[in-house]
């Protein structure tokens, strides 16, 4: 009974409004920005395509539906341990074998808007962890971490969004320390608002691309190009972010939203 009125009293509260469902994706289409790879790598996630099956017409006139080409982790998007080369042994690290328990879970929004302003290779240290725990309250087992950077109001430019020059990618992210604090308060996973979890200089920590790296290692998650962090508190609302269940997925553009009690 008490869980009913639990179940109840939320769904009172989203259908009143008291509790506001936001956003946190970006939209995906042909000109969503992706990640680029060096090129001596392996080749490029292949532009996002949308093509038309029928629209209304003599090949189906009563309905319209598309067939879409894209990658796994276009866009927002989540990424699963079996993304990285560190997760790849986790018998339940793909799309399709992850309990479903873990797609909702409460987030901690830490807040480096102003930090990435001044500075677009920004890392998050575990002193700016500990400094935002003493204000906000310690960082649970089973919540998701997330950096607000307000990076996505680049996202409608993908040489903005991914802010690239010679010497390779500028984009805020932790450090390894960062993710390996975040990893032993027993979190579900990091989320990002760049292009991915790590830093756009990550590859030259050590591990490279920590946020992959140990997140994945550790049987953990991760969300990338997330939007609207701004529209959060630090603490008190719930992530929800499914991924489609491919099989042996390493990942998924997912929609991802966030329940808020309204004021």
């Amino acid at each position: 009974m008490g869980t009913q009125n639990i179940l109840g009293d939320l769904a009172e509260h989203l259908l009143s409004g008291r509790v506001e469902v936001v956003d946190l994706s970006a939209v995906l289409g042909p000109d969503t920005p992706l990640i680029k790879l060096p090129p001596e790598l392996a080749v490029d996630t292949p532009k996002i395509e949308i093509h038309k099956i029928s629209a209304y017409d003599n090949k189906g006139p009563w309905w319209a539906w598309n067939w879409l080409k894209l990658g796994e982790h276009s866009g927002t998007h989540f990424d699963a341990p079996k993304h990285w080369i560190t997760g790849k042994d986790h018998a339940d690290g793909s799309t399709d074998t992850i309990a479903p328990k873990n797609f909702v879970a409460p987030v901690n929004v830490i807040d480096c808007s102003k930090e990435a302003a001044a500075d677009d290779d920004f890392l998050l240290t575990v002193d700016h962890i500990k400094a935002w725990e003493a204000t906000h309250g310690a960082i649970k087992p089973g919540e998701w971490v997330v950096m607000r950077t307000d990076w996505y109001k680049r996202n409608g430019s993908e040489a903005e969004f991914l802010n690239a020059n010679d010497t390779g990618p500028h984009t805020p992210g932790p450090t390894a320390e960062a993710i390996e604090y975040i990893i032993s308060t027993g979190a579900i996973g990091w989320g990002s608002e760049t292009i991915g979890t790590d830093a756009g200089q990550a590859g030259g920590m050590q591990p490279p691309f920590p946020a992959h790296s140990l997140m994945h290692k550790a049987n953990r998650y991760g969300l990338a190009s997330l939007c609207n962090l701004d529209r959060l508190a630090p603490k008190g609302a719930i992530l929800i972010a499914a991924p489609l269940k491919i099989e042996n997925g390493t990942g998924s553009p997912t929609r991802v939203l966030a329940l808020v009690p309204r004021g």
